[in-house]
């Protein structure tokens, strides 16, 4: 029955604005088109809250901004320190041969070293520092040379850097000397 209802003739009741009670057939309806409705947006008033919600992003946005950049200088940083900790982690699950004994014997060292580094904090630091170095030197004598080398030529380089600057401290307007050749020119 529902494909006879569509052949049914049926009478359609629309109101207009200009001429009421205007009969329309169902085919001169649209279907397709909205009426035309008379709608406006009016923008609301802002209110107190929203007032002071905008007074407070505005006031901590440059600092939001300084943390966004800190994260970022310090993401890169952090991430690497837990790489580092993963690695360790693996290294120390299947050590090599012989390695545990060797850091007991540099940790000793260490321990010994703040022992014997009773007085001055200058002595804390270098006593353990030095007979830990002497110990893994022991164990690790590639590592050691190789390690004293690199650290041999930064110390220079830094102590070569520093004289220059202190020697433009002391001198800071140094001049070209003349030649004596040019003195014997009239």
């Amino acid at each position: 029955m529902p494909g006879t209802l569509s052949f049914m003739w049926t009478t359609v009741y629309a109101a207009a604005e200009d001429k009421p009670n205007v009969v329309l057939n169902r085919d001169e309806l649209s279907l397709y088109t909205a009426p035309k409705q008379m709608y406006r947006y009016v923008e609301p008033e802002e209110s107190q809250l929203e007032h002071g919600v905008a007074t407070v992003r505005k006031t901590v946005e440059p600092y939001s901004t300084w943390c966004q950049g800190a994260y970022g200088n310090i993401k890169p940083k952090v991430e690497s320190v837990i790489q580092r900790g993963h690695d360790t982690y693996a290294y120390l699950r299947n050590p090599p041969e012989n390695f545990y004994p060797r850091a007991g014997v540099i940790g000793f060292a260490g321990v010994v070293g703040l022992l014997l580094a009773r007085g001055s904090r200058i002595k804390k630091i270098i006593y353990p520092a030095g007979l830990m170095t002497a110990g893994a030197s022991l164990y690790y004598p590639e590592k050691a040379a190789a390690l004293a080398k690199s650290t041999g030529e930064s110390v220079y380089d830094w102590a070569l850097q520093s004289y220059v600057a202190f020697d433009k401290m002391l001198h800071p307007e140094s001049k070209p000397e003349k030649n004596a050749a040019s003195d014997d020119k009239p």
